[in-house]
């Protein structure tokens, strides 16, 4: 049986037959996604290998996981401030040098500095720079003094009177305070404005040459005109950033790798060691020891008033003299002992020891029923 031809294969026939013909079999019909991928050549993105890439893909998309809560958030605040329907979202999250950053600024731009404090690590001293189409800010400052619902649209080389500049520094506030909220679920930092510079190419905090990620924010302001919002944050700041976010990582594992030189110094300040003051040391064999006796003297071959050794665990650290406090006995620290000489007093004991090991056996033998009184 014959194959039948769909009236797609009939008609592209017929099509062939009136443009002059062609080859006997029908034309295959191509999809749109087909047809559209021949027309449009693939995007490739370069890769310079002078400047390789400073972080890695997790870190890209973390810091895209921050800036995408803080689109959330900024679009309710702009919506219930200023009473304009926006959609914020992360256009893309790239790492690049700055001066790529400041290339796509004009000169009429303004740019607004932003000071970082992290908690209890204080702030930072490089700040993320954020530019704000002037669209979008005449919008909300038209919005502000009670204007209409309408869109305002100016050019993008638009320059600021006075009065708008007082009252842009009042509209970027909301945005720099709301930076908070989107870093809230990794590290705990507060943002400020340092100032607002009106030229761009003057700002020489950061390096042309470094390495910043730079954010691009798409702002559809109520479906009429599409705005930007572009954040630079300076790679120093990001490691430190980062930083902070790999070491709390690590302590919600149960890793510390913070430096708690203070914690740990006051675990050692309420330590408690015992600490002995010694009057003096003698060498007795064991059969004198054996007939010791109440009120025998024992020679400690020291003068009355002799200095007294203060041993803090089995450590020598002080001499001092023997007295009374509130009718108790004490010992008054004189000095403290160097190093040298506790390690001299650490050798001493080390031969009090061994001659002590070599010289009880022999002092141990003693008659059967010495030992068997010592025994009972």
């Amino acid at each position: 049986m014959a194959d039948v031809l769909s009236q797609s294969e009939i008609d592209a026939l017929l099509k062939s037959m009136q443009d002059g013909g062609g080859s006997d079999a029908p034309a295959e019909e191509k999809k749109p996604s087909e047809q559209k991928a021949e027309t449009e050549p693939a995007k490739y993105n370069k890769y310079d290998f002078y400047s390789p890439r400073k972080f890695t893909k997790e870190k890209m998309r973390i810091l895209t996981s921050v800036f995408e809560n803080y689109a959330r958030i900024l679009t309710s605040q702009v919506g219930g401030l200023f009473r304009v329907l926006t959609d914020i979202t992360v256009l893309e999250v790239q790492e690049r040098r700055y001066y790529e950053y400041v290339n796509s600024l004009h000169e009429n731009d303004i740019m607004t500095l932003i000071d970082t404090m992290v908690l209890d690590k204080g702030k930072n001293n490089l700040p993320i720079m954020m530019y704000v189409t002037p669209g979008l800010v005449i919008t909300l400052i038209n919005r502000m003094l009670g204007g209409g619902e309408e869109v305002v649209k100016v050019e993008s080389d638009y320059r600021y009177s006075d009065v708008e500049m007082a009252l842009y520094r009042r509209v970027v506030e909301h945005f720099t305070q709301t930076l908070k909220d989107g870093f809230s679920n990794y590290i705990n930092a507060t943002f400020s404005i340092r100032y607002i510079e009106e030229n761009p190419s003057m700002v020489q905090e950061v390096g042309l040459d470094e390495t910043v990620a730079i954010i691009h924010l798409n702002v559809d302001v109520s479906g009429l005109a599409v705005e930007k919002i572009r954040i630079c944050m300076p790679g120093t700041l990001l490691e430190f950033m980062f930083h902070m976010i790999d070491s709390r990582k690590h302590i919600a594992r149960g890793i510390t790798v913070e430096d708690n030189r203070d914690i740990i110094l006051d675990h050692i300040r309420y330590t408690k060691l015992p600490v002995t003051g010694q009057l003096g040391t003698v060498r007795l064999d064991l059969s004198d020891i054996y007939h010791l006796q109440e009120g025998d003297i024992i020679d400690l071959n020291k003068p009355r008033n002799g200095s007294v050794t203060l041993y803090v665990g089995r450590q020598p650290w002080f001499t001092g003299e023997m007295g009374t406090y509130k009718k108790n006995i004490a010992v008054r620290i004189n000095r403290r002992i160097s190093s040298e000489e506790a390690e001299g007093a650490e050798e001493e004991t080390a031969a009090e020891e061994e001659w002590t090991e070599t010289e009880l056996p022999e002092a141990a033998l003693m008659e059967d029923e010495s030992m068997e009184n010592i025994y009972s």
